[in-house]
Protein backbone atom coordinates (compact mmCIF):
# COMPACT_ATOMS: atom_id res chain seq x y z
CA UNK A 1 0.00 0.00 0.00
CA UNK A 2 1.60 3.20 -1.08
CA UNK A 3 0.48 6.26 0.42
CA UNK A 4 2.13 9.98 0.15
CA UNK A 5 2.30 12.39 2.95
CA UNK A 6 -0.08 14.32 1.56
CA UNK A 7 -2.86 11.81 2.49
CA UNK A 8 -1.99 11.44 5.83
CA UNK A 9 -4.26 13.28 8.28
CA UNK A 10 -2.72 15.81 10.49
CA UNK A 11 -2.71 16.06 14.35
CA UNK A 12 -6.09 16.89 15.70
CA UNK A 13 -8.18 15.35 12.53
CA UNK A 14 -7.91 11.64 13.99
CA UNK A 15 -8.51 10.88 17.38
CA UNK A 16 -6.07 7.98 19.19
CA UNK A 17 -8.48 5.44 18.54
CA UNK A 18 -8.39 6.18 15.04
CA UNK A 19 -4.30 5.57 15.08
CA UNK A 20 -4.79 2.74 16.75
CA UNK A 21 -7.48 1.13 14.44
CA UNK A 22 -5.33 1.53 11.40
CA UNK A 23 -1.98 0.62 13.06
CA UNK A 24 -3.80 -2.66 13.71
CA UNK A 25 -5.31 -2.89 10.39
CA UNK A 26 -1.70 -2.26 8.72
CA UNK A 27 -0.30 -5.97 10.55
CA UNK A 28 -3.27 -7.91 8.15
CA UNK A 29 -1.62 -9.23 5.24
CA UNK A 30 -3.70 -10.05 1.71
CA UNK A 31 -5.38 -13.58 1.69
CA UNK A 32 -4.75 -14.36 5.06
CA UNK A 33 -6.32 -15.81 7.65
CA UNK A 34 -7.38 -13.52 10.46
CA UNK A 35 -9.56 -14.17 14.11
CA UNK A 36 -11.47 -11.25 15.35
CA UNK A 37 -12.49 -10.39 18.45
CA UNK A 38 -15.42 -7.93 19.29
CA UNK A 39 -14.47 -4.50 19.64
CA UNK A 40 -11.63 -2.08 18.22
CA UNK A 41 -10.28 -5.02 16.41
CA UNK A 42 -13.39 -5.91 14.11
CA UNK A 43 -13.14 -2.13 13.10
CA UNK A 44 -9.44 -2.36 12.08
CA UNK A 45 -10.05 -6.33 10.04
CA UNK A 46 -12.78 -4.54 8.18
CA UNK A 47 -10.97 -1.72 7.18
CA UNK A 48 -7.75 -4.31 6.26
CA UNK A 49 -10.32 -5.61 3.91
CA UNK A 50 -11.52 -2.14 2.44
CA UNK A 51 -7.76 -1.06 1.96
CA UNK A 52 -4.84 -3.31 1.06
CA UNK A 53 -6.36 -6.62 2.27
CA UNK A 54 -9.75 -7.23 0.26
CA UNK A 55 -8.89 -11.02 -0.16
CA UNK A 56 -8.63 -12.19 3.83
CA UNK A 57 -10.82 -14.54 5.06
CA UNK A 58 -12.42 -13.25 8.75
CA UNK A 59 -13.39 -15.53 11.26
CA UNK A 60 -15.50 -14.42 14.21
CA UNK A 61 -15.25 -15.75 17.27
CA UNK A 62 -18.80 -16.87 18.08
CA UNK A 63 -18.73 -19.14 14.82
CA UNK A 64 -18.89 -17.42 11.53
CA UNK A 65 -16.12 -18.58 8.76
CA UNK A 66 -15.44 -15.68 5.97
CA UNK A 67 -17.73 -13.32 6.42
CA UNK A 68 -18.41 -10.06 4.38
CA UNK A 69 -21.16 -7.80 6.95
CA UNK A 70 -21.93 -5.19 4.66
CA UNK A 71 -22.30 -2.67 8.57
CA UNK A 72 -19.95 -3.47 11.38
CA UNK A 73 -21.51 -6.02 13.98
CA UNK A 74 -21.29 -4.71 17.17
CA UNK A 75 -20.16 -7.95 18.23
CA UNK A 76 -19.01 -11.54 17.33
CA UNK A 77 -22.16 -12.82 17.79
CA UNK A 78 -24.45 -10.31 16.10
CA UNK A 79 -26.16 -11.78 13.27
CA UNK A 80 -24.59 -9.29 10.76
CA UNK A 81 -21.32 -11.75 11.05
CA UNK A 82 -23.21 -13.95 9.12
CA UNK A 83 -24.01 -12.08 5.70
CA UNK A 84 -21.73 -13.94 2.75
CA UNK A 85 -20.10 -15.48 4.75
CA UNK A 86 -18.74 -19.74 3.89
CA UNK A 87 -19.97 -21.15 6.81
CA UNK A 88 -21.82 -19.97 10.31
CA UNK A 89 -22.15 -22.77 13.09
CA UNK A 90 -20.47 -21.80 16.35
CA UNK A 91 -17.24 -21.88 18.74
CA UNK A 92 -16.01 -25.75 18.08
CA UNK A 93 -15.58 -25.39 14.57
CA UNK A 94 -13.92 -21.54 14.53
CA UNK A 95 -11.55 -23.29 17.11
CA UNK A 96 -11.01 -25.92 15.22
CA UNK A 97 -9.94 -24.61 12.56
CA UNK A 98 -7.34 -22.37 14.53
CA UNK A 99 -6.11 -25.76 16.24
CA UNK A 100 -5.55 -27.37 12.91
CA UNK A 101 -3.05 -24.21 12.30
CA UNK A 102 -4.94 -22.59 9.87
CA UNK A 103 -4.80 -18.91 11.31
CA UNK A 104 -2.76 -16.56 9.85
CA UNK A 105 -3.57 -13.69 12.49
CA UNK A 106 -5.22 -13.40 15.98
CA UNK A 107 -6.23 -10.14 17.21
CA UNK A 108 -6.32 -9.78 21.11
CA UNK A 109 -6.19 -7.87 24.15
CA UNK A 110 -4.86 -7.87 27.23
CA UNK A 111 -4.81 -6.41 30.80
CA UNK A 112 -0.59 -6.73 30.99
CA UNK A 113 1.60 -7.73 29.72
CA UNK A 114 5.43 -8.43 30.22
CA UNK A 115 8.53 -8.01 28.42
CA UNK A 116 8.47 -11.28 26.84
CA UNK A 117 5.54 -10.81 25.33
CA UNK A 118 3.03 -13.24 28.10
CA UNK A 119 -0.21 -11.67 29.01
CA UNK A 120 -2.54 -11.97 31.44
CA UNK A 121 -6.58 -11.82 31.45
CA UNK A 122 -7.49 -13.19 34.33
CA UNK A 123 -6.21 -11.65 38.07
CA UNK A 124 -4.00 -9.44 39.53
CA UNK A 125 -1.62 -10.73 42.11
CA UNK A 126 -2.16 -13.57 43.62
CA UNK A 127 -4.15 -16.35 41.80
CA UNK A 128 -5.74 -17.64 45.27
CA UNK A 129 -6.25 -14.37 46.88
CA UNK A 130 -5.75 -11.85 44.10
CA UNK A 131 -5.85 -7.64 44.26
CA UNK A 132 -8.29 -7.67 40.90
CA UNK A 133 -9.91 -10.80 39.16
CA UNK A 134 -10.22 -9.73 35.90
CA UNK A 135 -12.48 -11.29 33.10
CA UNK A 136 -10.63 -14.61 32.28
CA UNK A 137 -9.14 -16.05 29.69
CA UNK A 138 -12.11 -16.68 26.92
CA UNK A 139 -10.32 -17.71 24.11
CA UNK A 140 -7.55 -15.37 24.54
CA UNK A 141 -4.69 -18.08 25.27
CA UNK A 142 -6.25 -20.19 22.26
CA UNK A 143 -5.59 -18.00 19.73
CA UNK A 144 -2.44 -17.11 20.92
CA UNK A 145 -1.26 -20.95 21.30
CA UNK A 146 -2.53 -21.64 17.50
CA UNK A 147 -2.45 -18.54 15.28
CA UNK A 148 0.79 -17.77 13.18
CA UNK A 149 0.68 -14.19 14.66
CA UNK A 150 -0.63 -12.24 17.12
CA UNK A 151 -1.14 -8.52 17.64
CA UNK A 152 -2.37 -7.47 20.89
CA UNK A 153 -3.77 -4.07 21.39
CA UNK A 154 -3.50 -2.65 25.13
CA UNK A 155 -3.79 0.63 26.83
CA UNK A 156 -0.66 1.66 27.80
CA UNK A 157 0.13 2.41 31.91
CA UNK A 158 2.99 1.59 33.60
CA UNK A 159 1.62 -0.65 35.87
CA UNK A 160 0.35 -3.43 32.96
CA UNK A 161 3.47 -3.13 30.75
CA UNK A 162 5.41 -5.18 33.72
CA UNK A 163 8.69 -7.04 34.06
CA UNK A 164 6.29 -10.16 34.90
CA UNK A 165 3.14 -10.90 34.73
CA UNK A 166 0.47 -11.65 37.69
CA UNK A 167 -0.63 -14.87 35.70
CA UNK A 168 0.36 -16.06 32.23
CA UNK A 169 -3.13 -16.37 30.63
CA UNK A 170 -1.48 -16.55 27.06
CA UNK A 171 2.38 -17.32 26.76
CA UNK A 172 4.78 -15.41 25.06
CA UNK A 173 8.04 -15.44 24.05
CA UNK A 174 10.00 -17.04 27.35
CA UNK A 175 7.62 -18.85 29.98
CA UNK A 176 8.57 -20.38 33.92
CA UNK A 177 9.98 -23.70 34.10
CA UNK A 178 8.41 -25.12 36.76
CA UNK A 179 9.19 -25.84 39.26
CA UNK A 180 12.71 -23.99 39.12
CA UNK A 181 11.02 -20.73 38.06
CA UNK A 182 13.68 -20.00 35.48
CA UNK A 183 12.39 -18.32 31.72
CA UNK A 184 12.50 -20.84 28.98
CA UNK A 185 12.00 -20.38 25.51
CA UNK A 186 8.62 -21.06 24.37
CA UNK A 187 8.97 -23.62 22.19
CA UNK A 188 10.52 -26.20 24.99
CA UNK A 189 7.19 -26.36 26.40
CA UNK A 190 5.55 -26.48 23.43
CA UNK A 191 7.26 -28.75 21.03
CA UNK A 192 5.84 -29.28 17.57
CA UNK A 193 2.54 -28.00 18.90
CA UNK A 194 4.52 -24.61 18.66
CA UNK A 195 3.29 -22.44 15.69
CA UNK A 196 4.10 -18.88 16.62
CA UNK A 197 3.05 -15.78 19.38
CA UNK A 198 2.84 -12.38 19.98
CA UNK A 199 4.44 -10.38 16.45
CA UNK A 200 3.41 -6.95 18.25
CA UNK A 201 1.55 -4.92 20.87
CA UNK A 202 0.23 -1.94 19.80
CA UNK A 203 -0.45 0.55 22.94
CA UNK A 204 -1.50 4.14 23.27
CA UNK A 205 1.51 4.90 23.30
CA UNK A 206 3.51 3.21 20.71
CA UNK A 207 3.93 -0.18 18.29
CA UNK A 208 5.98 -3.08 19.95
CA UNK A 209 7.64 -6.01 18.26
CA UNK A 210 9.79 -8.98 19.79
CA UNK A 211 13.36 -9.53 18.75
CA UNK A 212 13.86 -13.03 17.05
CA UNK A 213 16.56 -14.53 19.16
CA UNK A 214 15.83 -13.12 22.90
CA UNK A 215 12.21 -12.73 22.51
CA UNK A 216 12.44 -9.34 24.46
CA UNK A 217 10.09 -6.32 23.91
CA UNK A 218 11.47 -3.69 21.62
CA UNK A 219 10.13 -0.06 20.62
CA UNK A 220 9.24 -0.15 17.41
CA UNK A 221 7.52 3.14 16.71
CA UNK A 222 5.91 5.85 18.75
CA UNK A 223 2.45 7.53 18.14
CA UNK A 224 2.75 11.01 17.66
CA UNK A 225 3.52 12.99 20.91
CA UNK A 226 5.27 10.96 22.68
CA UNK A 227 8.52 10.16 22.88
CA UNK A 228 11.08 7.03 22.88
CA UNK A 229 12.41 7.83 26.57
CA UNK A 230 8.99 9.25 27.49
CA UNK A 231 8.01 5.27 26.58
CA UNK A 232 10.25 3.49 28.35
CA UNK A 233 9.51 5.28 31.85
CA UNK A 234 5.72 3.91 31.13
CA UNK A 235 7.47 0.69 31.36
CA UNK A 236 8.84 -1.80 34.33
CA UNK A 237 11.61 -3.19 32.58
CA UNK A 238 14.15 -1.89 30.74
CA UNK A 239 12.46 -1.08 27.04
CA UNK A 240 15.03 -1.54 24.23
CA UNK A 241 14.14 1.88 22.75
CA UNK A 242 17.22 1.29 20.01
CA UNK A 243 15.66 0.22 17.23
CA UNK A 244 12.71 3.03 17.05
CA UNK A 245 11.80 3.42 13.61
CA UNK A 246 10.24 6.81 13.97
CA UNK A 247 6.53 8.23 14.52
CA UNK A 248 3.72 5.54 13.99
CA UNK A 249 1.63 6.52 10.25
CA UNK A 250 -1.23 8.84 11.28
CA UNK A 251 -4.72 7.58 9.65
CA UNK A 252 -4.80 8.58 5.92
CA UNK A 253 -8.08 10.64 4.85
CA UNK A 254 -9.45 7.70 2.77
CA UNK A 255 -9.21 5.32 6.16
CA UNK A 256 -10.76 8.13 8.36
CA UNK A 257 -13.25 8.14 5.41
CA UNK A 258 -14.38 4.23 6.19
CA UNK A 259 -14.12 3.89 9.72
CA UNK A 260 -16.29 7.09 10.01
CA UNK A 261 -18.81 6.89 7.24
CA UNK A 262 -18.36 3.40 6.03
CA UNK A 263 -17.55 0.75 9.02
CA UNK A 264 -18.68 2.68 12.05
CA UNK A 265 -20.92 5.66 11.44
CA UNK A 266 -22.60 5.09 14.82
CA UNK A 267 -19.49 5.55 16.59
CA UNK A 268 -20.11 2.08 18.68
CA UNK A 269 -16.32 1.67 19.01
CA UNK A 270 -14.46 4.55 17.80
CA UNK A 271 -15.51 7.91 18.63
CA UNK A 272 -14.91 10.68 15.78
CA UNK A 273 -13.50 13.54 15.90
CA UNK A 274 -15.48 16.83 15.02
CA UNK A 275 -13.91 19.15 12.70
CA UNK A 276 -15.42 22.81 11.65
CA UNK A 277 -14.23 21.72 8.18
CA UNK A 278 -13.76 18.25 7.75
CA UNK A 279 -11.73 17.36 5.08
CA UNK A 280 -12.75 14.67 2.18
CA UNK A 281 -10.87 11.97 0.90
CA UNK A 282 -8.75 12.61 -2.71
Amino acid sequence: MTMKMKDFAKPGEYGLADLLCCAAAREVRDNEVVFAGTGLPMVAIMLAQKTHAPNLKLIFEAGTLDGRPPQLPTSVGDARCEVGASRASGLYDTFAIAQRGYVDLGFLGGAEVDQYGNVNTTAIGDYLAPELRLTGSGGNPDINSFASRTVFIMVHEKRRFTEQVSYITSPGWRVKKWPEGEMVPRQSHYGSAYRGGPSAVISTAGVFRFDEESGLMYLDTCHPGQTPEGIREQCQFALDISRVQGETPPPTYEELHLIHEELDPEEIFIPKVKLDNPPTPS
